[in-house]
């Protein structure tokens, strides 16, 4: 149990909670907009229907956020990681270029979100370094597109869960079997078991070394593709701007990166532990299809391909 509070370490430590993404909009009666990437939402009260976010205390938006008598929540959906990275970054006009149309209070409604509610500032509470700022919500939109994630410091996806079978169960032997026949049919419910199966034995052999996930993409990809810029990282492994950061940040004190004006490269030590990160991969690799042939691993390839 770790009981020192290393920010970095607390930061990576809660990163394993997944979390949405939105990002929250307001604006001021004299028409100053601020929009800024949150994965802070939480649902508070049905009655009355209260949310909550937070924002930091240093943060440029906070004036805004305490002028403007709205804000809304944008939950984005799975296709909005440019939206994300966009508001996560300073900028002048962070509404330039995007499409938007104004809600209650002037707080801007972003188009193909998830979901959205409009809120009305309700209370804002002190919550150390952050402002907790609770809405009521006056108004919504229920849109259903499938949500961006957020975890281990990286976007992810949803994959609905297949569930568990119960050891016992009051479903008849027909009803049963009609069930197993069905999903041994449906070869997307095949494929995601599948994965999970590959997944549950390969990630811990890859937690290992040591490493995140995400941290082991980025040695991956710049064993590949040599020195990137920050922005390319990002856009190659999905990766928020602050999470990037805090991994090259400790990729760098490993002595397994270097970064010079944005520019990142691996050290030799870096290379030799993407190459082993590669074999840990072969390795699985082998341990899964070693007993297939050539002849099946070619139709197999062919059909994932095709999908």
């Amino acid at each position: 149990m770790t009981s020192s509070f290393d920010p970095r370490d607390f930061r990576r430590a809660l990163g394993n909670f997944a979390t949405g993404v939105t990002v929250i909009t307001a604006c001021t009666p004299d028409g100053v907009q601020t929009g800024v990437t949150a994965n802070s939402f939480n649902s508070v009260s049905i009655e009355p229907a209260l949310v909550l976010w937070s924002i930091m205390k240093t943060s440029g938006s906070v004036e805004v956020f305490d002028n403007a008598s709205h804000f809304a929540i944008n939950v984005l959906a799975a296709d909005q990681i440019p939206l994300s990275n966009h508001f996560a970054r300073p900028s002048d006009d962070k509404f330039s270029g995007i499409n938007y149309e104004k809600g209650i209070g002037g707080a801007p409604l972003l188009q193909d979100c998830s979901a959205r509610f409009q809120c009305e500032n309700y209370q804002k509470v002190d919550g150390g370094d952050h402002w907790i700022l609770i809405g009521k919500v006056v108004a919504y939109d229920d849109i259903g597109r499938a949500p961006l994630l957020y975890h281990g410091g990286a976007y992810s996806a949803v994959i609905p869960h297949a569930g568990a079978k119960p050891k016992e169960s009051e479903a008849t032997d027909a009803g049963k079997a009609k069930n197993e026949k069905r999903l041994a049919d449906n070869l997307y419910y095949q494929m995601i078991q599948a994965v999970k199966r590959y997944q549950a034995s390969y990630q811990p052999m890859q937690m290992s070394t040591g490493l995140r996930t995400i941290e082991a993409r980025m040695l991956l990809t710049l064993n590949d593709f040599g020195t990137l810029s920050s922005s390319e990282l990002e856009q190659r492994i999905g990766m928020p701007d602050n999470d990037l950061h805090a991994a090259v940040e400790i990729l760098c004190r490993k002595e397994w990166l270097t970064e010079n004006e944005e520019q990142l490269t691996l050290t030799s030590a870096g290379i030799e532990q993407a190459e082993t990160l590669w074999n840990v991969a072969h390795e699985r690799q082998q341990e899964v299809f070693g007993s297939f042939s050539e002849e099946e691993l070619t139709i197999f390839r062919k059909v994932l391909d095709a999908v």
